[in-house]
């Protein structure tokens, strides 16, 4: 699993002259790797908000997995942030689709920047959530 502090097979952190890597896919990249994801759960009496951040992939399919678990014992509407995804494949699409199969409640999906709004049209999976373009003021 790739993290912020991970040192690259070339030896030295942030080299990205190493022969053979990749060029940043999106203006505005850290890395040729891209940024690490991050899934984040913040429990609340009356909503599960799971925030995901950087790279939806792979890598995050056990913290997905144990985000999914966490959400469903507690038992009340799930609020997703996507605000800061950069990049989702198929284990972010399939874990909205698990979560929104597996809850009672319609699962709200919060500022969805385009490419994860893509990847919902295509597979559909965006008719079985609610998409929020802005989240309603706390309180």
């Amino acid at each position: 699993m790739r993290d912020g502090n991970s040192t690259p097979p070339s030896g030295l952190a942030g080299d990205q002259a190493s022969e053979g890597a990749p060029a940043p896919t999106a203006p505005g990249s850290r890395d040729a790797a891209g940024e690490p994801g991050s899934v984040h759960v913040i429990l609340s009496p009356d909503r599960t908000t799971i925030v995901l951040s950087g790279e939806v992939d792979a890598d995050l399919g056990p913290d997905l997995a144990q985000a999914t678990t966490d959400a469903e014992q507690a038992g009340v509407p799930i609020e997703i942030d996507a605000h800061h995804v950069t990049f989702m494949d198929s284990s972010g699409v399939a874990f909205l689709a698990r979560l929104a199969m597996r809850t009672p409640h319609r699962v709200r999906l919060l500022h969805v920047p385009p490419t994860v709004q893509f990847l919902l049209e295509v597979t559909r999976i965006g008719e079985l959530l609610d998409v929020v373009e802005d989240a309603p003021p706390a309180g």
